[in-house]
């Protein structure tokens, strides 16, 4: 039998409470991310950069809904963050 990993809704929203973002229970992945990215500031910035970075560059599977709410959420939000760090 052969298992594959993936990363999907429930993995998100654990991850995101994991690094103390407030999540709504049953939260889609957009409404899981938007919730993240609201009040970010450096220091949870940084922690969901690693998030981030770690699941993109892993060997999971990110199913679609996750990686659609990441791509149009977290990664926006990020880039200022990230562009202050490296001015």
């Amino acid at each position: 039998m052969m298992h594959a990993d993936l990363i999907d809704q429930d993995d998100l929203l654990s991850q995101l409470r994991a690094l103390g973002f407030d999540m709504p229970a049953g939260a889609t992945p957009d409404q899981a991310c938007e919730c993240a990215v609201r009040g970010l500031n450096d220091a949870r910035a940084k922690a969901l950069k690693g998030m981030v970075e770690k699941m993109l560059t892993g060997n999971a599977t990110i199913l679609p809904a996750v990686r659609q709410a990441i791509d149009k959420q977290l990664l926006p939000a990020l880039v200022p963050f990230i562009q202050s760090r490296s001015a």
